[in-house]
């Protein structure tokens, strides 16, 4: 079927999209290049079919989240991927999505951040209840929502909100999320807050979505491939050549907080699609790194080895070698950590699934990682 890649109201490049095996075959007319996703660079005179072909599937749901195959079976389908173009590709991420050829949608009668979304894929995708296959409506943006964690998009007085999931014995990456926003609150780093809900005896996290319908979030990992990488180019180096080739401004600091965040909190998972960056959608003006998101998966979150050099993303794959790359500590502020051990414990004591002793192991863990920042800046 033939799609037109649409930025907003922009037009960006027609393109044929196989309907059996989603595709992306051929593309036709190419009309605002300017708008292409960042890492779908032109190849010499035509445009990298298969950096766009990868950017589009990169964007739903990953095949090995949390109740997926109940949803596949429920569905009729055995990938994700068949249900992207039923929902335009729209997202609550950004605002690229695919229009039929020879239709008149508009961005502003199909875009979530207006408009109202189906509630189906999110509760077919949370609870294993039966659902009439003929009855489901799939617009949602929960299609193309990125992790494994069970997870949805809800409306709350107007305002669209993620709710998250726990994994384990301990469910814990909820409570990992709201510890985490209280470590970032109290050394001043730009980050998206969580807050603890509970549905039906389980803990989940909740945060309001930070994309308005005027910005958008890119990846980092669609910065990192916009070049290619010297033999001789450490990754970060070469990432930071990237992010000044496009001019996004305040990089080099803005890494150091996040780095900072996670080596305090033992984060295993900040991968390249779990951070990224701020840009005006119509005018394509940089802002800077997003606020802090997505640090569930940390806190020894699944492990009885509390206090352990966990392996860690993007840079290193040990935490004792990535907090070395830090050049500027200047967030750090060891009297804004005071208290901090009891505030984890207050948070962790919520939970079913954690005992005291656990939490009492975490707490002391976080406050020496802590005191080994405040050493590192007094050398």
């Amino acid at each position: 079927m033939n799609y037109t890649l649409m930025h907003k109201n922009i037009p960006v490049v027609d393109m044929k999209i196989d309907d059996e095996t989603h595709t992306t075959i051929k593309l036709c007319n190419n009309y605002d290049v300017r708008h292409l996703p960042p890492g779908v660079n032109i190849c010499e005179t035509d445009i990298d079919l298969g950096a766009l072909h990868k950017w589009y599937m990169a964007r739903t749901f990953p095949a090995n989240r949390q109740g997926v195959w109940w949803a596949f079976e429920t569905l009729g389908v055995t990938s994700p991927h068949y249900l992207i173009n039923k929902c335009y590709g729209l997202s609550l991420s950004d605002q690229y999505w695919i229009r039929p050829k020879n239709s008149n949608l508009k961005w502003s009668e199909v875009n979530f951040f207006h408009n109202n979304f189906s509630k189906d894929m999110g509760e077919i995708l949370f609870e294993h209840q039966p659902f009439n296959s003929a009855d489901i409506n799939i617009m949602s943006p929960d299609i193309m929502t990125n992790g494994w964690l069970r997870k949805r998009w809800v409306i709350a007085d107007g305002k669209r909100f993620l709710m998250k999931g726990g994994s384990g014995v301990y469910k814990q990456e909820p409570f990992s999320e709201v510890i985490a926003s209280a470590v970032m609150r109290r050394l001043n780093i730009l980050h998206v807050d969580y807050k603890l809900t509970f549905e039906n005896g389980n803990p989940y996290s909740l945060c309001e979505n930070f994309i308005t319908p005027d910005t958008e979030f890119i990846p980092a990992w669609c910065i990192l491939i916009t070049q290619k990488k010297p033999n001789n180019r450490s990754l970060r180096n070469h990432f930071f050549d990237c992010c000044d080739t496009l001019d996004i401004p305040n990089v080099k600091s803005a890494v150091d907080k996040m780095l900072i965040l996670d080596y305090i909190i033992s984060n295993e998972d900040r991968h390249w699609n779990n951070f990224g960056f701020l840009r005006n959608a119509e005018t394509l003006e940089w802002f800077g790194l997003a606020p802090v998101f997505d640090s569930g998966t940390s806190l020894w979150h699944n492990t009885s080895r509390i206090g352990t050099d966990m392996k860690c993303k993007p840079f290193h794959r040990s935490h004792a070698e990535q907090i070395e790359l830090i050049e500027d500590f200047s967030c750090f502020d060891s009297n804004a950590l005071n208290g901090l051990d009891s505030e984890i414990k207050k948070i962790l004591s919520q939970s079913e699934d954690i005992d005291e002793n656990r939490s009492n192991l975490i707490a002391a863990a976080v406050m020496e990682h802590c005191e080994e920042i405040d050493r590192l800046t007094k050398r």
